[in-house]
């Protein structure tokens, strides 16, 4: 009971500061001194939030735990207080103790680990399906459902401050998704290992050459939403970023009209515009 109850006070607590450094930050983006994620946009995003809650109220009772621990080592067992030390070899409860708690400590940890991994492992029927292909160094993605592809860079410097845009962020060509649909991600590599990464989204899938990874998510809110390569995949991986546009329904079938005649107007074997 009383475990329980310091468990309760660290959990609202935590839940406090948590709520307090979220607050600060409402855009997409990072922010200076910024200690906690970005603030959740997906199901499952929210939940690998729930579940780091839960180990950070784990990790403080044990590192407590085992600093009270070794103080009152040093105060009791010091030379001055204790002249004459023990022979004693070991204690066969104390060994039993110190093996069997850790072992229940990693089942209450490993319980909702493994029903987090499994919610974002099994993916739910599809409303939109996008093929994400990494190459060194920018990202093309396929609307498999509408037959178009396009290429997606990220911006110079100059051109993202004329658009507005976050530097090392904003690309030319951003996905669209429709808010509340489950959208299917698959990813491969053209040349090496990347990885699709989106962090509001509690999405990050490796791009493996000769091979398709599926990863999934659900955005909950409207916006824009930035991600990055996040496999060291050469030179210029620091500059291949990913960015998302979630919008309404109606606002994504406008685009989607707009997309099919623009990127069909696209050369597939060059990947310009053609003339």
């Amino acid at each position: 009971m009383f475990l329980k109850k310091i468990g309760a006070g660290l959990s609202g607590a935590f839940a406090l500061a948590g709520a307090f450094l979220w607050s600060t930050a409402a855009s997409a983006l990072p922010v200076d001194w910024q200690t906690g994620f970005q603030p959740a946009a997906s199901p499952v995003m929210e939940r690998i939030e729930d579940f780091h809650k839960e180990l950070l109220v784990i990790i403080v009772l044990v590192s407590v735990f085992v600093a009270a621990l070794l103080l009152w080592i040093i105060v009791r067992y010091n030379q001055r207080r204790n002249p004459t030390p023990s022979k004693t070899a070991h204690n066969t409860l104390l060994e039993v103790a110190w093996t069997i708690i850790p072992v229940i400590i990693l089942v209450i940890i490993a319980i909702p680990s493994f029903r987090l991994l499994y919610f974002e492992a099994e993916i739910p029927t599809p409303d939109l399906t996008i093929n994400a292909i990494g190459k060194q160094w920018f990202w093309t993605y396929e609307y498999p459902g509408s037959n178009f592809t396009f290429d997606s860079l990220g911006l110079s410097d100059a051109d993202a401050a004329k658009k507005g845009e976050p530097r090392l962020l904003g690309v030319d060509n951003a996905i669209v998704v429709p808010v509340n649909k489950v959208v299917e991600i698959d990813t491969t590599g053209a040349d090496v290992i990347h990885s699709w990464a989106m962090p509001q989204m509690g999405v990050k899938m490796d791009a493996v050459p000769g091979r398709i990874n599926k990863t999934w998510f659900k955005a909950t809110q409207i916006g824009t939403f930035y991600g990055e390569c996040s496999e060291l995949c050469g030179a210029r991986h620091a500059f291949m970023p990913i960015e998302l546009h979630v919008v309404s329904e109606a606002d994504y079938a406008a685009w989607l009209a707009g997309a099919k005649k623009k990127f069909a107007a696209i050369d597939p074997d060059t990947r310009v515009a053609a003339k």
